[in-house]
């Protein structure tokens, strides 16, 4: 079974199999009668035995793992990983389907959302164009499964950044507010006076009292590998993750709230599943913060990865390449005219195949903090440094006269993370905004995603470049800014128009919970 790359055996020696780290070894029910105390024994194949006063034994029966207990234990993501895809699988989308077709529950309205990261793996595999792979995914789950509406992830994620842009540009005047801007000159003096090419150590002073604000630097929230992590070991730094909900919880936000209004659909009436590149994201549907008490449901009630969607293809006996290619739906998709060739396309955003947070952020607050209309790295006014390995970048923004006016940073992988963590919880982070991401590469590197293939010998890809080679074709959509993009603004317009500040809130933000671990008793696990 394939895990997420976030995590691997060669990563940190942080893979912990099955055992009593992630499963409740027995259900512990308590006795009315104090007479009644008994003894718990446990064999050699790991079973588990009620030993009576009169020495008679009864084996007890283990209780299985829910997915909001996988959220609430101090074990590892990937061990939980392994229950969940058995529990948002393919199989599940297929019952809700046969249901549909028998009348055997009441009909539901699917709806597939599929990230631009599984496109461009699928892509790859079957070297297609980013819009070929989904209108043809279109075809395939509309014209022969049967699902009601296709969208594209890509459309929630540009109101994501919308949104975290906002939220860094919030923070950021909090944080000036709150004595930011005498350490800003504190930092540019003691640039002026030492090398930038000087040890890092002597490079990050004066970050405390930007840790002691709680509101710089932000990190980026939309990894749930990292997100997961942060809670299960570093409760510290949980201020400083973005209160943005991720692309995939913001689309589930459309879907159940603009979507189900639009239609006069109740939330529960609506299956949503999401096509995601990491396995990781059906832990993050799982929250209980993206559940909906008054309708019972979640906001994203299944997940998939990549990978499970071309086995699906191989399941239903469905050449992809035989696909025609359909109309995409009218809304909730960034697609639209290549403006050099006129052709169909699907539109991009500038940036890493990780969604290019880092980058669409940097140049809203240079526009709107600084008045700078255009950024780049060839007008000098963005500097970027590539640190001990490549998942590890600085980007720095200058002024005209040189000053440096904001530091920006990418973490990938678990290495780079747990010195960002370090950093933070020290006071020595002098970044503003960081992007994290558990697995090494971003987002087109996922655990979720299709391995390295086998291509004709003429378009042959090594293993070693397959990842790179996912990455370029994810950057062939042209890239469109979210504000460029007039659906969006439509759509976002007429959604928040009649809804209260506080529904606003939980629509577009979410929050974090640190997990509290019994190291005394492992069973007793609080969150």
């Amino acid at each position: 079974m394939a895990f997420s790359s976030a995590l691997t055996l060669t990563d940190l020696n942080d893979y912990i199999a099955p055992s009593q780290a992630c499963i409740k070894p027995v259900e512990v029910k308590k006795s009315d009668n104090p007479q009644g105390s008994s003894e718990i024994k446990v064999d050699d194949q790991g079973g588990y035995y009620e030993i009576s006063k009169d020495g008679g034994e009864e084996k007890l029966e283990q209780a299985s793992i829910t997915l909001n207990d996988c959220l609430a234990c101090s074990g590892c993501v990937t061990s939980a990983e392994s229950v969940l895809i058995t529990m948002q699988s393919q199989e599940e989308l297929y019952k809700v389907l046969r249901a549909n077709n028998d009348g055997s529950q009441p009909h539901k309205t699917i709806v597939v959302s599929i990230s631009p990261q599984s496109r461009a793996s699928l892509a790859a595999k079957y070297q297609l164009s980013m819009i070929q792979v989904h209108q043809r995914l279109v075809a395939f789950f509309k014209h022969h499964l049967g699902v009601h509406h296709v969208f594209d992830i890509a459309f929630a994620r540009d109101l994501s950044l919308v949104e975290g842009a906002r939220e860094f540009i919030e923070r950021y005047q909090a944080y000036l507010e709150q004595g930011g801007d005498a350490l800003e000159k504190q930092w540019q003096e003691q640039q002026q006076q030492q090398d930038t090419s000087a040890p890092r150590s002597h490079r990050r002073q004066g970050g405390r009292a930007q840790q002691q604000q709680q509101q710089l630097p932000m990190l980026a929230s939309s990894c749930p590998g990292w997100v997961c992590y942060a809670e299960k070991t570093h409760g510290e730094v949980l201020p400083f993750i973005s209160t943005t909900k991720s692309p995939q919880q913001m689309m589930g936000s459309l879907v159940k709230d603009y979507l189900a209004t639009k239609t006069n659909t109740r939330p529960d009436q609506i299956y949503h599943v999401a096509v995601m590149p990491c396995y990781d994201k059906k832990l993050e549907a799982s929250r209980p913060d993206f559940f909906q008490e008054e309708f019972n449901t979640r906001d994203v009630d299944c997940v998939l990865s990549t990978g499970e969607v071309d086995k699906m293809l191989t399941e239903q006996s469905v050449d992809f390449l035989q696909l025609p290619d359909v109309p995409v739906d009218d809304i909730f998709n960034k697609v639209g005219l290549d403006p050099v060739t006129q052709a169909l396309t699907a539109y991009g955003t500038e940036g890493s195949s990780s969604g290019g947070a880092l980058e669409y952020i940097l140049a809203c607050a240079a526009k709107q903090l600084f008045h700078m209309d255009s950024v780049s790295t060839a007008n000098g006014r963005i500097v970027i440094k590539t640190g001990k390995n490549a998942d590890f970048k600085e980007y720095f923004l200058h002024a005209d006269d040189g000053r440096v006016l904001l530091r920006f940073a990418s973490a990938y992988g678990f290495r780079n993370i747990q010195n960002i963590v370090r950093k933070v919880k020290s006071g020595k982070c002098s970044y503003h905004f960081v992007e994290v991401m558990a697995c090494p590469g971003g987002c087109a590197n996922g655990g979720g995603q299709l391995p390295p293939q086998q291509l004709d010998q003429v378009t042959s890809v090594a293993v070693k470049d397959w990842v790179q080679h996912v990455e370029a074709i994810y950057r062939t959509c042209s890239g469109v800014p979210p504000d460029a993009n007039d659906a969006i603004q439509a759509v976002y317009n007429e959604w928040m128009q009649l809804r209260s500040p506080d529904h606003v809130a939980k629509l577009l933000r979410t929050q974090y919970h640190a997990v509290t671990q019994n190291l005394g008793n492992p069973l007793a696990t609080k969150w």
